[in-house]
This record gives structure tokens, C-alpha cells and sequence, in this order.
């Protein structure tokens, strides 16, 4: 039986630990190794609340700071239990929960400085607890992101942790743009001041545009046994240097990523989809479901800045109770500049669009919370546009509902590393529209699953997003065999993690 240990900065297998599409890797992945037979360690930090009802394993004591530090070793209940999968969260009071999704905390004026503070302390003390042998002996160790690499850093210098030496160790690249770049000395958040008796290889660790500065994602690219991106395309768009907005590639890593590929380090493996234990709504409670979230928003002291705004949404799904439209088109995301830049930068290409959808008797649904910029630009469409809903806020009904209920699902990323949302919608037979990027040009074809944009400049993008729109509509209005077929081979798409995971065993792990 082979030995994992996952080790990350969100798990969606616990209550509470999920910012983005991370924490549900973090929750499919080992559960597709338990079905291979093997056992599987996840640890996450505990954010000063996992821990609170879990079983107290054992303290762990180490050097920071020149001084001794104290963690403390918990498992954790998971939401559903599997075989060979123990789950933990390690707690120190320094490892705070923060301001998104009481994870990660929102440094504006110096990134990450709270946010390598916690997990230089969460990273050495799981290299502790391997070390003392609190999750027996490993074969893997799997990271993700930059949350997790410190402990490359360890393994490479720390002349505590050599035992790190002997365990293969795997890091997949979740979001490339966010580094965890920090100084290396003259700060409290540096390496310096942290690790003041470690010496390491500066030109080994520096970023290249901020010299004086450790990348703590080039760290986990450079010293690796295998670095996965979570789409092959994905893996092609990496290798060559971002030139935003027209493409998002490397992220000023592309030499470490390209290094990494030369020596067959650099592997693309799609990411899967659950296909189990699927909590589904009934069909039919799309506008029950809105008016039910806003609803709750309403009560909420922390949501009050926009009651005028959840009311005014509350008004406008009332029409649509018992009068449907002919057509839902609809997106779910966070409100960023990766989900949503064409929009923030081309409002009118939006507004096209519900003039379009206005013609067919379509309305466009939009769900998500995130940046204020666009949260802003997104009420004020709504204001303005009789077939615009924009529910801002968080709700897995609702969002299940929107799943099951919409005739078009809508994903104009600028990038994508995979993608979730588009192989969720193809799960309940619905086509997607999907700029021809990264993970969704791994999934949507154009015209067989779904429809798809591109373009070599901005201008052609936004140019080529309307003409694929008015197709997909062209189809559905007047070829309705040609939109049937494109649903079901939507449908009919099957991203599992099982296909994944084996890839996995063969590619990234080096076991058979």
C-alpha cells in the first residue's frame, strides 16, 4: 500500500476549508487514491477554527525566529468518510483565518505578508510532523501552490528536514498568477527573519523582476520531482511569456516552466469531475432558490451596504415565477478580472448581449461574489437591464439550480487553468460558450459540446464572443436537432476523476 500526504492551503473533504477549485481537488483526488487501494494524509492549516472539534494527535515543536516554536497535530471529521483517507489541520494561534473565505488574507499594501507568516509556520511544522513520523512512511508528498512549497525550501536547505530528501514530492499549479513573492531579509514576513540560522541559494530562490525577493510559486516549479499543471493546454499556454490582455501564459515564469518541461519534470493532466454523490435540486426552483438566498442576505448585518440592490433582484425574478423565459443563459464565478475582464473592459459587448437574449425572450443569469470594481459594474447593469439578474452572492442551491436549469452556460475567462464550472453545466447536458483557452479548449468543442471564441487581438476576441453567441442562439431557435445533439454530447462528456487520477499514478507519481 502506497503512502500519501496532500498538503494545502484549502480541503473542500472538511466543513468550511474552500476558497476556490483548489479545494475541491484537494477533496477528489485522495478519495480516487482510496479507491486505488492506498491511504492518504490531507493536512490543511486550521485557521484558528478547524481544530476545535477534532482529536488532538500531538504537539510539534521547532525552530523559527531563532526561538522555539509550538503547533499542535489534529484529525478532523470529513463531511463523508472513505477508507484510508485521514484528514487534519495543524493549529498555531499566528495561523489566522483571513478576510476571503477565512483563509487567506487580503494584504493590499504589502502582498502576502500575513499570508507567508502563516504558512512558513504551517509548512514547518508538517515538515516536523513527517519528520517525527505522524503520518508513517510516505511515498508522496503532493503540494499545491505556493501555500505549500516552503517545504521544498526545507527539504533543499534546512539540514533539520534531509528525511524530506527520500519521499517524492509533487506540486500542482492551481493559479500561476499568485505567487507568495516576499523579501528575503528586512522584513518581519522574510525568509531571513523566519529561517534567520538556514543558509540558503539566492539566486536559487529569487524572483526575476524583484531581485531582493524569494517566489515561493518558482520555488515549488524549481525543486519538484514533477510540476502538474491541471490541463495539457493549459501546459502549451505556460511555456510561452504572458502579453495581457490578449494572452496569459508563463506569468514571468515561463523560463522556470520551460526548464521544467525540458527535463520532464512538466506534466498537463486534466483535472476530473464528480459524477458521484451529486446534491441535485428538482427542476423548477431556479427563481424559488433566488428569492430564498436573497432572502437570507437580507438578514445579514455584513450585507446591508446592498440591501437596496438584493431587494431590486428580488423584484425582477418575481416576474419569472410563473412566466418563464425562453431562454437562461448564465455564468457562475467570482468576480475577477480573469472570469470577467472582457465585460469590465467592453460593458457594451455585455449589453449587446441582453439585447440579443431580449430578442429571443432570454433573460442572463449572473451569480458570484468577489472584486468591488466588478461587483459595482455588475449591479449597475442590473439596474439598467430589465433581463439581467445578477444574484450577489454565495449559495450552492441556487447554484445547483442554475446548473440544472440554464440553456447556456457562459465562461468568457481570460484564462483558465482547467475550469470546473464548464464540466459541471456539460454533467446536466448544457452547452457552454467558452473562450478558446487553457482548460477549456481541453473540454468544449465548438459546435460538437458547445461554442467557443478567439481571436488575435482584444478587438477580434470581443468581435469573434457576439458571432459566437448569435450562433449558439441561430441553433437554438432554429435548429432544434442540431441543439439537441450538441446537449447531449455535452451530456454524454465524461471528465472523471478515475481517468485523471491514473495519470496521476503513472506521470506525477512514478507508481504503477
Amino acid at each position: 500500500m502506497n503512502n500519501f500526504l496532500f498538503v494545502s492551503a484549502e480541503n473542500d473533504a472538511i466543513p468550511d476549508c474552500k476558497a476556490g477549485g483548489m479545494g475541491d481537488v484537494v477533496r477528489d483526488v485522495p478519495r480516487q487514491i482510496s479507491e486505488h487501494g492506498d491511504k492518504v494524509h490531507v493536512v490543511v492549516p486550521s485557521y484558528g477554527r478547524l481544530h476545535q472539534d477534532g482529536i488532538f494527535k500531538t504537539s510539534l515543536y521547532f525552530n523559527l525566529r531563532g526561538m522555539g516554536y509550538a503547533a499542535e497535530l489534529y484529525e478532523v471529521k470529513p463531511k463523508k468518510e472513505f477508507p484510508n483517507i485521514i484528514h487534519y489541520v495543524i493549529h498555531h494561534p499566528e495561523i489566522e483565518a483571513g478576510d476571503i473565505a477565512h483563509i487567506y488574507h487580503n494584504d493590499p499594501e504589502e502582498p502576502f505578508y500575513t499570508d507567508a507568516v502563516k504558512y512558513f509556520i504551517f509548512c514547518t511544522a508538517v515538515a516536523e510532523a513527517v519528520k517525527r513520523g505522524a503520518f508513517g512512511d510516505l511515498d508522496v508528498i503532493h503540494l499545491h501552490d505556493w501555500h505549500s512549497s516552503l517545504l521544498l525550501f526545507l527539504r533543499e536547505y534546512h539540514e533539520e528536514y534531509t528525511v524530506l530528501k527520500d519521499i517524492r514530492f509533487v506540486y500542482s499549479i492551481h493559479n500561476l498568477a499568485i505567487q507568495g513573492i516576499r523579501p528575503f531579509g528586512d522584513n518581519y514576513s522574510s525568509v531571513e527573519n523566519w529561517f534567520p540560522n538556514v543558509r540558503f541559494d539566492y539566486d536559487a530562490l529569487k524572483d526575476y523582476r524583484y531581485t531582493d525577493c524569494i517566489n515561493l510559486m518558482a520555488v515549488g516549479i524549481r525543486f519538484a520531482d514533477s510540476v502538474h499543471t491541471v490541463s495539457p493546454s493549459y501546459k502549451q499556454d505556460v511555456l510561452k511569456p504572458s502579453s495581457p490582455p490578449e494572452f496569459i501564459g508563463g506569468e514571468g515564469l515561463e523560463l522556470d516552466l520551460q526548464k521544467a518541461n525540458e527535463e520532464g519534470r512538466l506534466i498537463g493532466i486534466l483535472n476530473g469531475c464528480n459524477y458521484k454523490n451529486i446534491n441535485q435540486e428538482e427542476k423548477g426552483f431556479i427563481y424559488r432558490n433566488t428569492v430564498k438566498a436573497l432572502f437570507g442576505w437580507l438578514q445579514m448585518e455584513d450585507k446591508k451596504y446592498k440591501a437596496d440592490f438584493l431587494a431590486h433582484t428580488g423584484e425582477k425574478i418575481m416576474e419569472y415565477v410563473g412566466n418563464r423565459p425562453k431562454f437562461i443563459a448564465s455564468s457562475v464565478a467570482r468576480l475577477t478580472e480573469q472570469k470577467f475582464y472582457f465585460f469590465m473592459r467592453s460593458p457594451e459587448a455585455f449589453v449587446e448581449i441582453l439585447k440579443k437574449l431580449e430578442k429571443v425572450d432570454g433573460i442572463f443569469m449572473l451569480l458570484g461574489t468577489g472584486a468591488p470594481e466588478y461587483e459595482e459594474l455588475f449591479r449597475q447593469l442590473s439596474y439598467e437591464h430589465k433581463n439581467f439578474i445578477f444574484t450577489n452572492g454565495q449559495s450552492e442551491n441556487l447554484i445547483d439550480s442554475i446548473y440544472l436549469e440554464s440553456d447556456l452556460y457562459f465562461m468568457p475567462s481570460l484564462f483558465e487553468p482547467c475550469g470546473i464550472s464548464q464540466m459541471l453545466s456539460m454533467r446536466n447536458g448544457n452547452p457552454c460558450l467558452v473562450h478558446h483557452t487553457g482548460g477549456l479548449k481541453d473540454t468544449v468543442s465548438h459546435m460538437k459540446t458547445g461554442f467557443t471564441f478567439d481571436g488575435d487581438t482584444y478587438d477580434e476576441k470581443i468581435k469573434n464572443m457576439l458571432a459566437a453567441f448569435d450562433t449558439a442562439l441561430d441553433v437554438f431557435s432554429n435548429d432544434k436537432e442540431k441543439w439537441k445533439k450538441i446537449q447531449a454530447n455535452a451530456k454524454r462528456k465524461r471528465f472523471t476523476w478515475k481517468k485523471s487520477v491514473d495519470k496521476y499514478y503513472e506521470l506525477l507519481y512514478n507508481l504503477e
